[in-house]
């Protein structure tokens, strides 16, 4: 196995991990490791992290959903206007400078991270 498959199991891997743990690993896990790791841009790592995630959170749902961990009906709720978001975030990092984007993206990273702690 080469490297960088090697590396691509060890991202993928952590990311499912954290996917079933905390319900998080596209863009927490997924995307810095890509941008670290393999250098990959960020357009280019979110990009692959957003595809590489649909597999990996439906999985996850189902197995959250066989332990009674899913509410449905609130997860739609939550889907919908997320598809929006989706289309307008897509949009608007194509219009910002890569490190406009970094930098916000560690921002959020970092706020998550001391509010969870506190």
């Amino acid at each position: 196995m080469s490297s960088r498959l090697a590396r691509l199991a060890v991202i993928a891997t952590v990311a499912g991990a954290f996917s079933g743990l905390f319900g998080v690993g596209g863009g927490t896990i997924i995307v810095p490791l890509l941008i670290l790791w393999l250098g990959y841009e960020e357009r280019e790592a979110t990009g692959t992290s957003l595809a590489a995630i649909v597999g990996i959170a439906a999985l996850g749902a189902a197995a959250h959903g066989a332990y009674g961990n899913v509410h449905v009906e609130e997860a739609l709720l939550i889907a919908l206007p997320g598809a929006a978001g989706v289309v307008a975030g897509t949009a608007l990092q194509q219009r910002i400078p890569e490190r406009a984007v970094s930098g916000v993206f560690s921002v959020v990273l970092v706020a998550s991270a001391v509010a969870l702690v506190l």
